[in-house]
């Protein structure tokens, strides 16, 4: 039986840049970084969600050569959706983040789902920051 999601992928082009923005900038911590078989396993995760880890992998193997070269491409395109991530307060979080010299394109708006900001990490991977509250599905028609 299936208990929960416990690990989602995020592409980047260097593990070492990619692990300490989400460090260093947005709070997460390093879970695990290892190398097996020659092959490089970075996870983060976020301090008070300790159940599910991202783990930050470069283009390579398994992909083939052809998909590769497509995520290498579109996160140098800045093209790559990321993840989604909950805030208490969007605005507040948007200003903190321009002043760790993080890029927005979006700033935070008013949708019917709450108030949303969407930012780029420095791979090229779109995250979204939602500050979520009650709504009718309806009202998104």
């Amino acid at each position: 039986m299936i208990t929960n999601i416990s690990l989602v992928t995020v592409y980047c082009l260097d593990q070492d840049k990619a692990r300490d923005f989400y460090v260093d900038v947005l709070g997460f911590e390093t879970r695990t970084d290892a190398t097996m078989a020659g092959f490089r396993w970075v996870t983060l995760g976020h301090p008070s969600q300790p159940e599910l880890e991202v783990t930050l992998m470069v283009p390579g193997p398994p992909l083939n050569d052809e998909a590769a070269a497509f995520y290498r491409r579109q996160l140098e395109k800045g093209e790559m959706g990321g993840l989604g991530l909950r805030v208490d307060d969007c605005r507040k979080t948007y200003e903190e983040l321009v002043d760790k010299g993080v890029t927005f394109l979006q700033e935070p708006a008013d949708r019917p789902y709450g108030v949303e900001a969407v930012m780029r990490d420095n791979s090229g991977n779109w995250l979204v920051l939602v500050q979520p509250k009650q709504f009718d599905p309806a009202d998104l028609q």
